[in-house]
């Protein structure tokens, strides 16, 4: 049993989190149209490069986290991404009456709370890699360096 806690479940955890992207990067350059649309419908600028960025990250993320090359990195700036898109392309609380089916708004609803729900995968998978312990203990050095050692304990 052990080999399946740790040896199969995990890998399978990290496919199943990350197996989305590649394929939505596929269907950015197969409806390039379609997504050059959703990319420049933001008050971001650049769509164009945004949406090539965007195919970067689905594209090398997802790989790094399930061979875990630089895992904890890749899960952050992916998170970074589902986070952003999330918030700027699937606001569905500027839409009037968003909780009626009827709504334009209504499918953004369950967008929104997709990307989070990988966000929330994504965190896992930092905290697994050890990308957060290292991330806060790096904040900590640095911070101490900047006060100095001898005053290191009125820093806190």
């Amino acid at each position: 049993m052990d080999w399946l806690m740790n040896g199969i479940a995990p890998t399978l955890a990290r496919i199943f989190v990350v197996w989305i992207f590649p394929f939505s990067c596929l269907d950015k350059i197969i409806n390039w149209n379609e997504a050059l649309k959703q990319a420049t419908s933001s008050w971001l600028p650049g769509g164009p490069i945004l949406l090539i960025l965007a195919m970067i990250v689905e594209a090398l993320a997802p790989p790094m986290i399930v061979f875990g090359f630089y895992d904890g990195l890749a899960a952050f700036v992916l998170a970074g991404y589902c986070a952003v898109t999330g918030i700027v392309y699937h606001a569905f609380w500027s839409y009037p009456r968003f909780w009626s089916p009827r709504s334009e708004g209504y499918p953004h609803i369950w967008d929104f709370f997709k990307n989070f729900g990988l966000v929330g995968g994504l965190i896992f998978v930092m905290m697994t890699s050890g990308f957060l312990q290292t991330a806060t203990a790096s904040i900590e050095d640095a911070r101490f360096a900047a006060c100095g050692v001898e005053a290191a304990s009125s820093c806190r």
